[in-house]
């Protein structure tokens, strides 16, 4: 039985490794990589195919900004 196991397992080399992504929830604030302090975090409307579209709540509603998902992280 381990040998089944040992061949169904099997080990990725580190530079074949995919990236692990933070997950973001739809009304979560984030903040950009190189965001300066002054700059309040931005509400996060949503996630797809690596764009994230966000706004700041000042920006009103239908106003947001598409950035990459590897650009944010979690406020």
């Amino acid at each position: 039985m381990e040998r089944t196991a040992a061949r169904l397992l099997q080990l990725v080399p580190k530079q074949k490794a995919a990236k692990i992504l933070e997950l973001f929830q739809p009304g979560s604030f984030v903040i950009l990589k190189n965001q300066p302090n002054d700059l309040p975090p931005f509400l996060l409307i949503s996630c797809k195919g690596g764009r994230c579209l966000v706004r700041q709540q000042t920006w009103g509603q239908y106003i947001h900004w598409e950035v990459e998902h590897e650009r944010l992280k979690s406020a």
